[in-house]
């Protein structure tokens, strides 16, 4: 495949399915070859993109096998999809939740190491340049040993948000599988691997059959601990859509962060990346003043850099950032979660 451009096909024509859509049709490592979506609206999406529209996968593997497939449809359709892409023998990136429950990410997992067929999880905030640099301070032991972690995600989604997918009003929808699995992957990627949660959820403003509210605990192998503040339904601007300045879809407030990853020696701001610190030679206390730095970053497009690291995946020039078993992983914390929220005590994940 060296030296030619990929053929991607892009599942799903919703929000997130038209940015990949977007990446593709304009990437220099792969061209969009088709559209699968059977709601009438994705008509005068390919009409623009000037390819194929098709029903079904099905559809699709009968008129052409294309190189790799990005699956962005509602959750519920991911092992239906994916179990599709795997069986034709395409390469799948899989839009996250890898799929709706811990059951059906074991069986993606299992046919696609089965079958030898690459599969990823679209869990795009692992190809930021900004989680990049974080893991990379967290690592060189800059911050000392991991303490805690205080992160929050506080936004409001209009009403419009529900009207245009009803299905983010019930089971399989919610802020914690549709939303926070994104942080969870990016506590994961900072500060180790989860060994117990606990939680409190509510859906007390809007009613909904799932939660529009919750506030996690996580404690983490290492011994660290993180609080979360989850909300859809909160005036507020500290989440990463809107202090990351990745998505220009959003408002950004630049002078906000969403995660404050406390260390023995220092403390870090993501994604400011504000930088407080002991100074050498000095008795760490509360008394001690800490110097502040702030560390600079390059910044780039994390789906755009999602895409070609499945390009590359599919090349074999690559091995995948996010593999099916991180996407498996993070929504077994997600699932020890809803226990937790449920049954009102910790869930180990040990």
């Amino acid at each position: 495949m060296t030296g030619k451009r990929l053929r991607i096909a892009v599942a799903g024509a919703g929000v997130i399915g038209q940015r990949h859509i977007d990446l593709a049709s304009h990437s220099k490592a792969c061209e969009l070859a088709a559209i699968v979506d059977p709601a009438p609206a994705a008509r005068d999406i390919a009409a623009t993109a000037r390819v194929p529209l098709l029903s079904t996968l099905a559809e699709l593997f009968a008129r052409e096998k294309p190189d790799g497939v990005i699956v962005a449809t509602p959750n519920n359709l991911h092992l239906e999809h994916g179990l599709a892409c795997i069986s034709a023998g395409v390469p799948a990136l899989i839009e996250k939740p890898l799929a709706e429950t811990v059951e059906a990410a074991e069986r993606l997992c299992a046919a696609a190491e089965a079958a030898k067929v690459p599969v990823l999880t679209g869990h795009h905030r692992q190809h930021s340049t900004i989680m990049a640099k974080a893991v990379e301070v967290v690592r060189s032991g800059r911050l000392g040993g991991i303490v805690a972690v205080v992160g929050t995600a506080l936004y409001y989604k209009p009403d419009s948000y529900f009207d245009d997918a009803p299905w983010r009003r019930q089971p399989g929808g919610g802020p914690i599988l549709i939303n926070l699995i994104h942080e969870i992957g990016n506590l994961r990627a900072l500060c180790g691997e989860i060994a117990a949660v606990q939680a409190i959820a509510s859906n007390a403003v809007r009613g909904h059959e799932v939660e529009d509210s919750a506030a996690i605990g996580l404690r983490f192998i290492n011994g660290a601990l993180a609080t979360f503040m989850l909300s859809d339904t909160a005036a507020g601007g500290r989440s990463w859509e809107q202090t990351s300045q990745e998505d220009k879809a959003f408002p950004t407030y630049p002078d906000e962060d969403c995660y404050i990853i406390a260390g023995t020696e220092a403390s870090l701001a993501v994604p400011t990346m504000r930088l407080k610190r002991f100074g050498k030679n000095v008795e760490r206390s509360w008394w001690t003043p800490l110097e502040s730095d702030t560390i600079a970053l390059d910044r780039a497009d994390p789906l755009q850099r999602q895409l070609d690291n499945f390009c590359a995946v599919i090349r074999g020039e690559a091995a995948p950032v996010v593999t099916a078993r991180d996407g498996l992983q993070n929504l077994r914390v997600i699932d020890a979660i809803k226990k937790a929220a449920r049954g009102g005590a910790a869930v180990s994940l040990t």
